[in-house]
């Protein structure tokens, strides 16, 4: 399929990159709030276990906790590799190019979701098949 030259607007670039700088901070700080970098893994973290003591009780709730924060740790962590991948394609220049149908995105789509990398049409064609 035929790739069409993107023009995106450069101030329109620009204000993306910020934005997602700022998204990549702020999801780097959700996920220290409870969770470690994994030194062995980039772009990975751990969730902790937090230490209220030895007590069944205590241990319980540590448990619990873990368990409540899991699946945020995993959500967090796609949303900052969906943020990493769209900055990479911004330096790239592949920023706002379609990944299916190699189309441009709308820049109306790119700023409710700056993180996309399809088009509203290809998205949907996906979705139904789904």
């Amino acid at each position: 399929m035929k790739t069409t030259k993107i023009t995106l607007d450069p101030k329109f670039l620009k204000e993306m990159d910020e934005l997602l700088l700022t998204q990549r901070t702020k999801l780097v700080a959700d996920l220290e709030k409870f969770a470690k970098k994994d030194p062995h893994i980039a772009d990975e973290y751990n969730t902790s276990y937090s230490e209220y003591g030895d007590d069944v009780d205590e241990n319980t709730l540590e448990v619990t906790e873990y368990l409540a924060n899991k699946p945020v740790e995993m959500q967090l962590e796609k949303e900052l590799k969906d943020v990493d991948k769209a900055l990479k394609n911004l330096k790239a220049g592949t920023y706002g190019i379609c990944k299916y149908c190699k189309q441009p995105i709308e820049e109306k789509r790119l700023r409710a979701r700056p993180t996309s990398g399809a088009c509203v049409s290809c998205k949907k064609t996906i979705t139904q098949e789904l």
